[in-house]
């Protein structure tokens, strides 16, 4: 079978843990049944073996399919991969997801994309990226007595994603020990206001509503600090036609949302400013998991 998941930004901003969306830039698994287990990897993660050695999807993988009761089994595992490793794009939560969603698959269960979800949650406990990576489109997630619930809106084709990746990665369990064990009732408000705004600009289109609404006072600029070239990212997009522009999930990429027919001159400034970057410009995904061939 082929299994594909897309890329996702999480956070956007205020919405810490809670808000994702999905882009259009997919990481492909094709597993075949085989006399002996291999893994091919061509795209991001090819130069590194440890992705070979110990990969995270075929553990995974194999280890549903046993809880399912379904004897070990040889496979050959062959892995496009897309989406940048270590820079808040959700490459972790499309190889969790793909792998669950490949078991559930091989074991007769479909894409039961609840199941899914609920079963990614062990291995992410944060459901911001793993639940737009499962539903696509823009996500508000929670998690309730360990059990994800979760709304989503539907991304218009008038929108485009503009992302920028620094050629530096920021760890995610290094970035979270530096944010603070407890937050103000002002920032809390703040924080709180602004991501209930958010999530009603998605569901209404008002698109004008997103620059005031994504600010953030929880983890933005704590994580940024140790990256200052961020700053002037996010600078130069919110002058230069960004709807909104935020971090994406803990960094170092910074998700940039604008109007389609403003993508292509925001990406050609970024590639001027910042030409050691990579620049993507994305449309957004309303499909999520996809099961590209049986």
């Amino acid at each position: 079978m082929i299994i594909s998941v897309p890329a996702t930004s999480a956070n956007l901003g205020p919405g810490f843990d809670s808000l994702g969306l999905s882009l259009d830039f997919r990481n492909v698994f094709d597993i075949t049944p085989s006399s002996l287990t291999s893994i091919q990897l061509v795209g991001e993660g090819e130069r590194f073996p440890k992705f070979r050695i110990d990969n995270m999807f075929v553990k995974i993988f194999k280890k549903i399919l046993l809880d399912f009761g379904i004897p070990q089994s040889d496979f050959r595992f062959f892995f496009k991969n897309k989406i940048p490793i270590s820079r808040g794009m959700g490459s972790s939560s499309a190889v969790i997801v793909g792998a669950i969603g490949a078991a559930y698959q091989f074991a007769g269960k479909g894409l039961d994309r609840e199941e899914i979800l609920n079963a990614a949650l062990l291995y992410e406990p944060h459901p911001d990226n793993i639940t737009p990576a499962v539903y696509g489109g823009f996500n508000v997630a929670i998690v309730d007595h360990k059990k994800v619930y979760q709304l989503k809106q539907e991304i218009p084709e008038t929108l485009k994603a503009v992302m920028v990746v620094p050629n530096r990665s920021i760890s995610t369990k290094y970035s979270r020990q530096a944010l603070p064990k407890r937050y103000s009732t002002a920032e809390s408000v703040f924080n709180l206001s602004r991501a209930s705004l958010m999530s009603m600009a998605f569901a209404q289109g008002k698109w004008e509503l997103l620059k005031m609404a994504s600010k953030d006072r929880f983890h933005q600029e704590r994580r940024m600090k140790h990256f200052p070239v961020l700053f002037a990212i996010q600078k130069i997009a919110l002058e230069n036609g960004a709807l909104m522009s935020t971090l994406s999930g803990s960094g170092s990429s910074f998700f940039n949302m604008c109007y389609a027919d403003d993508a292509e001159r925001l990406a050609e400034i970024f590639n001027k400013k910042f030409p050691n970057f990579r620049v993507f410009v994305l449309n957004f995904d309303n499909q999520g998991i996809v099961l590209e061939q049986e």
